[in-house]
């Protein structure tokens, strides 16, 4: 995929300003610390398009940005044991829900976890509400490059193993190993949000 143009659009902080008039969204979901917004940075070949922040939980708003004029790339707010308090997370998830489930315009999910520490309850409960809501998902193993290769593999493994017994209902889950700093998997990773897209 040739990036011509990447721009930040806007940000929403309350469902009733949730707009959805925006073509062909893909939206980007993942614990606090599993590396969301290098994977955006990485798509979209910029080094600060999204925020990144050592602190979880930075992403408190639902961002959207324009990729060609053509994608819209959804990044929502970080879940997990982000330091908020449970009113705001609430607020977030409400939030959320109502962004994935009154949005004509929305392509697919991008769910991304860190491979180092598998599928964790949480993310696989996401996968569960996903599939049940038939909203199309490819789940993104992040940090493929803190482990040697065969420790990736081992857990690339358990990963498959899980979703193919608790998440897949007749489709298999797309499965992307990933990289944000040497770019594994960026390709793989395109394919089939451009899949997505074409439906």
């Amino acid at each position: 995929m040739k990036i011509t143009k990447a721009v930040y659009v806007k940000s929403f902080a309350e469902k009733e300003h949730l707009k959805l008039t925006y073509p062909n969204q893909i939206a980007f979901a993942g614990r606090s610390n599993v590396g969301k917004s290098s994977i955006l940075n990485s798509l979209l070949n910029r080094k600060n398009l999204a925020k990144t922040s050592s602190t979880p939980g930075k992403t408190r708003m639902v961002n959207l940005f324009s990729v060609n004029d053509s994608i819209y790339f959804v990044d929502l707010p970080g879940f997990g044991y982000a330091k908020v308090p449970k009113s705001m997370r609430k607020n977030w998830k409400d939030l959320v829900e109502a962004f994935l489930l009154n949005n004509p315009n929305l392509k697919g999910m991008v769910l991304i976890i860190d491979i180092r520490r598998g599928l964790q309850e949480e993310e696989l409960a996401f996968l569960e509400w996903l599939s049940i809501e038939e909203i199309p998902s490819v789940l993104v193993a992040n940090k493929i490059d803190k482990l040697k290769k065969q420790q990736a593999n081992r857990q690339i493994a358990q990963i498959r193993k899980v979703l193919d017994s608790e998440v897949s209902r007749g489709e298999t889950v797309v499965l992307i190993p990933y990289s944000a700093r040497t770019g594994i998997g960026k390709k793989d990773l395109w394919h089939e949000i451009l899949t997505l897209i074409e439906g």
